[in-house]
């Protein structure tokens, strides 16, 4: 059985690669490299499978999930700049990719019901991710 919490937030970043000269930037990130950044309404999946809880009839409390992620992630990323604000994305370029790597590494130590399946960042209306961990990238 796979249950999954839906989330929200709002974040700028700037996609650049420090050790990389300027034309570089502009060529792969172009107008994402704007030194002032710009922001995103971000959408998060998280997914957890296991099997069910027979006395609960749940794999996971959603409401459990969802505190999960609110507290070690959206708390942390929502209204901030992702490349000056928060700790765990520090040196890493804010890419959607990323984003769910590095969230999932938040997520999964917390998770004790079920295990951590999946984590789709959907970064605009027509662009999104799915992560699945190391082992199932």
């Amino acid at each position: 059985m796979i249950v999954t919490a839906r989330l929200s937030f709002s974040a700028a970043h700037r996609l650049h690669n420090p050790s990389r000269d300027a034309e570089w930037n502009r060529r792969i990130y172009d107008k994402c490299d704007n030194p002032a950044g710009h922001g995103h309404n971000y959408v998060i999946q998280v997914s957890v499978k296991g099997p069910i809880n027979e006395e609960t009839g749940m794999v996971i409390d959603l409401k459990k999930l969802k505190d999960i992620v609110r507290r070690r992630v959206i708390d942390r990323v929502d209204h901030r700049n992702l490349n000056e604000d928060v700790d765990f994305l520090r040196g890493i370029v804010p890419t959607a990719e990323n984003l769910a790597r590095c969230f999932w590494q938040q997520l999964a130590p917390a998770i004790d019901e079920g295990k951590l399946h999946e984590i789709v960042i959907q970064e605009t209306e027509k662009n999104s991710v799915v992560y699945r961990g190391e082992d199932e990238s």
